[in-house]
């Protein structure tokens, strides 16, 4: 295992414990009934604090929320991608190994939203269309800082331009930040849903970082044996 590959997969694992260990900070610490229907939130006065800071938008809100499509497309794309490469190389193996990976590593994204559904942590401050939905993580920045990402690191590997890298980078920082610090204003998350996302998609995209890295130093030994 190279330098590169042991700091991330030590980068994965630490961000995996700390999103772990505030998950189950939020349903001990400072807990009280204070959301929707008496409901019990963690960090109670924080949280409080924070959402009276910012007030909720629901503007802002359903903005994010169809923002959301973009890192959806994204993923699409490339699942369309390692289907045009199983279809014309007529072998599962024969896809490319990251983005096998990425198969994966989307599907473990999918997996922890599921989760969360079904088994809630805690609920959103205000009604979604008149329903109480599941608030931790959350789910569309998740999404985001899983997916975004990915499209830098794959560009970084494919594209030969350097342009098309750097244009890509800035699209990636500026949309993430756009879309986190839309979420926290929105007012439909408590701050710790927001900060619960970033600690897991961080640790998915640098598990998921780690495992590419890995494949590709296999291959290149094989190659070189």
């Amino acid at each position: 295992m190279n330098s590169i590959t042991r700091r991330n997969l030590v980068a994965g694992v630490a961000l995996l414990a700390a999103f772990a260990l505030l998950t189950v900070l939020v349903q001990l610490v400072d807990v009280r009934p204070v959301g929707q229907n008496g409901t019990n939130v963690g960090f109670a006065t924080s949280n409080i604090w924070f959402h009276g800071l910012t007030g909720v938008h629901m503007r802002i809100y359903t903005i994010t929320d169809w923002l959301g499509l973009v890192p959806i497309a994204i993923s699409l794309g490339f699942t369309a991608m390692g289907a045009v490469q199983l279809v014309r190389r007529r072998s599962l193996l024969k896809v490319d190994p990251d983005i096998l990976l990425l198969g994966v590593y989307y599907i473990a994204v999918i997996f922890f939203y599921l989760l969360f559904e079904a088994v809630p942590i805690n609920y959103r401050p205000v009604p979604i269309d008149g329903a109480m939905e599941a608030s931790y993580p959350s789910s569309t920045t998740l999404l985001v800082l899983s997916v975004m990402p990915t499209l830098k690191f794959q560009i970084d590997r494919r594209a030969g331009s350097p342009a098309l890298r750097k244009a890509t980078t800035l699209f990636v920082v500026a949309f993430s930040a756009l879309m986190v610090a839309g979420r926290l204003v929105s007012g439909v998350h408590w701050a710790t849903d927001i900060v619960g996302s970033v600690l897991l998609a961080g640790a998915l995209f640098m598990l998921y970082h780690c495992a590419v890295n890995a494949s590709d130093a296999g291959r290149a030994s094989r190659m070189e044996g």
